[in-house]
């Protein structure tokens, strides 16, 4: 039997997350975009609400454009916010436009957002070894500074809880447990 995190359980949309997503390294800004969004719209819910509605995220906000959505109209946010695919929330809704505009400020000064945030871990990989799903935080020291400067920097909804889940989810940090099969693979994928 294969040894997963626990808080996949057995619903198949989280297995698949973690055993293809969850803490595999990405460097690709588009693919970060999609993942600060997510991550913000996570706040207060459960990840799989999040999981479930993400196609209708992709075509609600022009498949995590950052310049399109930067481009927004109050009334094109007004349109998304009625629609039932996503998760309705105003202050969310209104913020993608927000993130949107920091990123691509955040880009044309660091050259990419990846280059921005993968720095804060040397660029590689932070390996982790929890025993157990209760011994991971649902925060760090690391991820309050980056949240903090984000926030500086214009952004919403980067909370340190939002921004540890962020590094969690792109391989900045690898938190699978001690016997999850995942561990061992994702450490491997250092680049």
């Amino acid at each position: 039997m294969v040894k997963r995190c626990t808080w996949c359980g057995d619903d198949e949309l989280y297995i698949h997350y973690h055993d293809t997503v969850w803490g595999v390294p990405v460097r690709d800004d588009h693919t970060l975009f999609e993942f600060l969004i997510l991550e913000g719209a996570q706040a207060g819910l459960a990840w799989i609400t999040v999981l479930r509605k993400q196609e209708g995220y992709r075509r609600a906000f022009a498949g995590f454009d950052p310049v399109k959505v930067a481009r927004f109209s109050d009334s094109k946010l007004e349109k998304i916010l009625q629609n039932p695919d996503i998760i309705r929330n105003r202050l969310k809704i209104f913020s993608a436009r927000q993130n949107a505009r920091a990123f691509l400020k955040l880009q044309r000064e660091f050259g990419s957002f990846a280059d921005y945030l993968w720095a804060y871990v040397d660029h590689q990989p932070m390996q982790n070894s929890w025993g157990s799903l209760k011994d991971i935080p649902a925060t760090t020291p690391l991820a309050e500074e980056i949240s903090k400067d984000l926030k500086k920097r214009g952004f919403n909804f980067v909370g340190p809880t939002i921004i540890y889940a962020l590094m969690q989810a792109t391989g900045m940090v690898n938190d699978h447990v001690r016997g999850c099969f995942r561990r061992k693979e994702c450490a491997a994928l250092v680049n």
